[in-house]
């Protein structure tokens, strides 16, 4: 099967440092993708190889069966028809919505750009505010506008440089929901680069965690939170903590919150120190519990607290409870652990 987007082994030196290593990755036509990782994780220089602002030192980048990029092409990056959007939209404050939107269509019928335009507004809501200028919207529907004029001339793959990070968390999160609708009903190709893994969560198909370079795992949401492939993914994606333990037999771990059973993510020797990967929604508050703990923390989130919790042997651990479980710091709370599959890491020694 012929990918839409393939980026295969891909390596990027900038003088003497390696930013990518060996770094590969695919879509299919009409999926989205997100590049997500820490500051100085390679993840723009990744999406500049791709749009052909960095030249890899290895690797090729192919799209839709073509080498754009590789030891027998290296297109530029006007020839590679690639949409992007960046962080300060680049919107035209002398041109209307229309003519923003029309601009990269310029060697196209002009009754073919009406066609589009007309189509793409409408895909958006934003019919209305065709003969309107770039100051005369929001932030958020000029976020749209740009967003449709890199759409506009239906390029292979379209690319989004953090083009929310303007934006508050919340606000963030319901435009990556907007954007997917539009993206998915128009059958776009996409990837996106962010820091933020909840705007990951509700725009992608298949999520990328780059750490250092490479490509820690390439997955979606689901997977990554729950079988993250090594501690790096399981500390950077959604919120927990490590609980030092020992292996058993049986697929048992010894840990200060009893011993427990389950089924194990990686199998190890019993006597293996260990970490195990305790989510927030892995402890359930029950008063009823002989098991306490002390609330060192809260913080309230509307439906719920998060806990943060010292047990009597210094583990700490969260527990996200409803919002009338309303505990004060200091405060002994009970919890019972609510954990099935145990992800579980070696214990890095010092």
């Amino acid at each position: 099967m012929t990918h839409q987007l393939e980026i295969d082994r891909i390596n990027v030196h900038l003088g003497d440092q390696h930013i990518i290593k060996d770094m590969s990755f695919s879509l299919e036509e009409g999926e989205i993708g997100c590049l997500l990782g820490p500051s100085g994780c390679g993840k723009t220089t990744m999406l500049r190889t791709i749009a052909g602002f960095q030249a890899p030192t290895s690797g090729r980048v192919i799209i839709a069966g073509q080498e754009i990029c590789g030891q027998q092409c290296d297109a530029k990056p006007e020839d590679r028809h690639i949409g992007m959007v960046f962080q300060d939209l680049a919107l035209f404050p002398h041109m209307t919505v229309r003519k923003n939107i029309a601009f990269g269509m310029r060697h196209t019928k002009r009754k073919a750009v009406k066609e589009r335009v007309d189509e793409l507004l409408e895909l958006v809501a934003m019919t209305e505010y065709a003969n309107s200028y770039p100051h005369e919207l929001s932030g958020g529907q000029q976020q749209r506008v740009a967003l449709i004029r890199a759409m506009a001339p239906r390029p292979p793959v379209l690319l989004l440089d953090e083009p929310f990070s303007s934006q508050d968390t919340e606000r963030r999160v319901q435009l990556a929901h907007e954007v997917r609708e539009i993206l998915k009903r128009d059958g776009i190709t996409a990837i996106l680069v962010t820091h933020d893994q909840y705007e990951a969560f509700a725009i992608a198909d298949h999520i990328g965690v780059i750490n250092e370079g490479s490509m820690c795992q390439w997955d979606n949401a689901y997977d990554l939170y729950h079988t993250p492939a090594n501690r790096f993914v399981a500390d950077f994606i959604g919120e927990g903590v490590f609980v030092c333990g020992n292996t058993l037999e049986n697929n048992q771990i010894q840990t200060e919150l009893g011993i427990i059973q389950g089924e194990l993510s990686e199998q190890f020797c019993a006597g293996t120190q260990i970490e195990l990967l305790v989510r927030p929604d892995d402890i359930i508050h029950d008063d009823q519990s002989q098991t306490k703990a002390t609330v060192i923390a809260k913080d309230f989130r509307g439906a719920g607290h998060l806990y943060t919790l010292r047990m009597p042997g210094s583990t700490r651990l969260l527990c996200l409870a409803p919002s009338h479980h309303n505990h004060k710091v200091g405060e002994q709370f009970g919890v019972r652990l609510n954990l099935d599959h145990l992800v579980i890491f070696s214990r890095e020694l010092v």
